[in-house]
């Protein structure tokens, strides 16, 4: 082979090489792109994802499906009286009890700031109501650590089952409206 003709092939080799590792570093990213930086739960956008498919499997299968929206309670003075590193621990410590305690079918999203949601498949309202009541008293049990010490969290759930909705964006905003009545009567 030529010098040439060897140059070249270790060019090609070389490019391969390359382009295998950006295409490792577009999946990676493409990972990334539906998943909350700080908590590692999804995001906003991986959550639309997964709501949508919830609700294509419950029409087409005929299942119940629930969805819990959460909006931590005090969580400013957290933030304020504590500084956000140890309000990015509360919201971590959040991810991860919800996380805990749910089924590996379930999705867990933090939507932003405080919020976060939950999309239980094969579960009704009553069920769903129930899983909001015991994630409430874990979250005041099991709290956040911060500095060696547990700290309480609180949070008012939000509880709605899916009837039909036309799209996740209606069945989130049912939710986040329930929420808000749950929080105004606490």
């Amino acid at each position: 082979m030529s010098d040439s003709a060897e140059t070249l092939k270790a060019e090609i080799e070389r490019l391969a090489a390359e382009l295998q590792a950006w295409r490792a570093r577009a999946e990676a990213a493409e990972r990334l792109a539906d998943r909350d930086a700080l908590t590692g739960v999804l995001n906003r956008r991986g959550f639309d994802q997964a709501l949508s498919a919830g609700m294509a499997y419950a029409r087409r299968h005929g299942v119940p499906a629930a969805l819990l929206y959460l909006d931590l309670d005090g969580f400013k003075t957290i933030n304020d009286g504590l500084g956000h590193a140890a309000g990015d621990a509360a919201l971590i410590g959040v991810a991860r009890l919800l996380e805990a305690n749910l089924r590996e079918s379930d999705s867990v999203a933090r939507l932003g700031g405080d919020e976060f949601a939950v999309l239980l498949l094969n579960a009704d309202q009553a069920a769903a109501r129930a899983k909001a009541e015991a994630l409430a008293r874990a979250l005041g049990d099991e709290g956040f650590e911060w500095e060696g010490e547990r700290r309480p969290l609180g949070g008012s759930f939000g509880v709605r089952a899916f009837t039909g909705q036309a799209a996740p964006q209606d069945w989130l905003a049912e939710a986040d409206a329930a929420m808000w009545v749950r929080k105004r009567e606490r």
